[in-house]
């Protein structure tokens, strides 16, 4: 009886060598860095892969309650440029505290992806540290009409290329969406695009369309898909990153917006 149990046993094992379980299906938004290097109740930061980090804070709205909001740093040497800010000047503080003590870089730019609050919210705190920050001209337009108290410094048109170290980064407008001013940021070495709330997190409802356009938000997924057709990362300014299904989602959430 002790023969026949070794024996089963045995084989069971050898079976099993033979025939591995199969390995669970990697989620699209898994990245090897997708980890919290830095975490409090207000900012939360992730390394996403060897140069960009993920910054999140909270914004409080009336619709849509504490709202974690996303932006992007890119880092080279010691130098970084940050795309967003956080959604007020203390979570600006906490940033920018974090990079050049924990990741003793310094920030020589801030880009801002559009003229709302979770992208301007914290801009004074980088003016005050000297940090040149810089939008779309339509970003600065729209700014002034609200009579904002402070406004990006140096506007473009079309795109805009930064250096960091002895890389580039690059801020570019595809089209409206979200906001008629969008831009989104990419990362041309590691093929990292931040869409800003251009761009959903797959599973995302519509969120706020106070100020979007809707029919030209399908059209400038396609252009964003056309420009950038080898994505590793994508993103969004909220909810999880992933790759460039992001993009696909964010078009077919619209295109019924498209019809006549």
């Amino acid at each position: 009886m002790k023969q026949f149990s070794f024996a089963l046993v045995f084989l069971i094992l050898l079976n099993a060598c033979n025939n591995p379980a199969p390995q669970s299906e990697t989620r699209s938004d898994a990245h090897p860095h997708d980890s919290a290097v830095y975490e409090t109740e207000t900012l939360i930061v992730k390394k996403l892969t060897d140069h960009v980090y993920q910054h999140i804070t909270f914004l409080n709205t009336q619709n849509f309650g504490r709202v974690p909001c996303n932006g992007m740093i890119v880092i080279n040497g010691n130098e970084a440029v940050v795309f967003d800010t956080p959604a007020d000047d203390s979570g600006s503080s906490e940033l920018l505290d974090f990079i050049s003590n924990k990741l003793n870089a310094k920030v020589t730019a801030l880009v801002a992806t559009h003229f709302h609050a979770d992208c301007v919210g914290g801009l004074k705190e980088f003016h005050t540290r000297n940090i040149s920050s810089y939008a779309n001209n339509l970003t600065i337009k729209f700014l002034n009409e609200k009579q904002n108290d402070v406004i990006p410094q140096h506007g473009f048109d079309g795109e805009l290329e930064l250096k960091v170290g002895d890389k580039k980064v690059v801020a570019g407008f595809l089209g409206g969406g979200h906001t008629r001013d969008n831009v989104v940021g990419y990362f041309p070495d590691e093929q990292v695009l931040f869409g800003g709330c251009l761009v959903k997190e797959v599973g995302a409802g519509k969120g706020n369309l106070e100020d979007a356009d809707t029919l030209a938000w399908s059209r400038t997924m396609v252009n964003l898909k056309t420009k950038y057709p080898d994505l590793k990362l994508v993103i969004p300014g909220h909810g999880k990153s992933g790759g460039a299904e992001l993009l696909d989602y964010t078009e077919k959430l619209f295109r019924v917006e498209n019809k006549p």
